[in-house]
């Protein structure tokens, strides 16, 4: 989840990567920080430690991932939002976890200005702050707005695999839109029902969507994945279909 802008072929095509172990490591300390060290109460830190597996991360680096996050030195990551614009308008929102921000604020300004192509500014009013949780079911004719509806989601939309790698081809996937203090509850209901959960967390939703053609959507795709490559950025949302 974050990366809207990398759902169409084309900038999947060009800009998909591998997820850096690092990242992995930090999305399972994050998850302890926001939830508890108990997995089978904290969905996103469940699906965290899935998705570090499912890319090959080691079991003794997920343990001392585990064991760091649940440690007394878990409040030394800060998170920091970062509001701006990437080219021709698009709204981003830039969630970074560090453990110096007088070090990670200015490189991700640099980055923001690189080229005049971007800049910083206030936007949040541009997006919903919601709970998201994404899945994928076995059985491929499965009801999504029944789904939703016993889960307790506000929301639901397909999810397909070429917009999560986490989602298998065969299956049905799914995004659930929640009230930010419900995630976790929309996660059990939804694993009860038989949904694998591949995300759990809080996120950035746009309001509304620029046109934008496919060289500008190239350039945009450019920007953000320039952002998602610092080793602090957390995550990334645009408003970018």
């Amino acid at each position: 989840m974050g990366k809207q802008w990398l759902h169409s072929k084309r900038a999947v095509a060009s800009q998909k990567k591998t997820l850096a172990v690092t990242k992995l490591v930090r999305e399972i300390m994050v998850a302890i920080k926001m939830g508890g060290a108990d997995p089978d109460m904290n969905a996103r830190l469940s699906a965290a430690c899935d998705k570090a597996r499912k890319n090959s991360v080691s079991k003794e680096v997920i343990e001392r991932a585990l064991k760091k996050g649940a440690g007394d030195d878990k409040t030394a990551m800060e998170h920091v939002v970062f509001e701006g614009y990437a080219p021709h308008k698009v709204p981003v929102i830039v969630e970074v976890m560090t453990d110096n921000t007088n070090r990670t604020t200015p490189e991700i300004r640099v980055l923001f200005r690189a080229g005049q192509l971007g800049t910083t500014g206030s936007n949040k009013f541009l997006f919903d702050h919601v709970g998201l949780v994404e899945g994928h079911h076995p059985d491929s004719g499965i009801d999504l707005e029944e789904a939703a509806i016993e889960a307790e989601a506000d929301e639901v939309e397909p999810l397909s695999a070429e917009q999560n790698d986490d989602i298998p081809e065969e299956s049905t996937g799914a995004r659930f839109i929640t009230d930010r203090a419900k995630i976790h509850a929309v996660s059990q209901r939804l694993a009860g029902l038989g949904w694998k959960i591949v995300t759990s967390e809080m996120g950035y939703l746009p309001k509304n969507f620029p046109e934008l053609n496919d060289d500008q959507l190239e350039e945009v795709g450019e920007f953000l994945q320039a952002l998602d490559d610092h080793d602090d950025v957390h995550r990334v949302w645009a408003a970018v279909r």
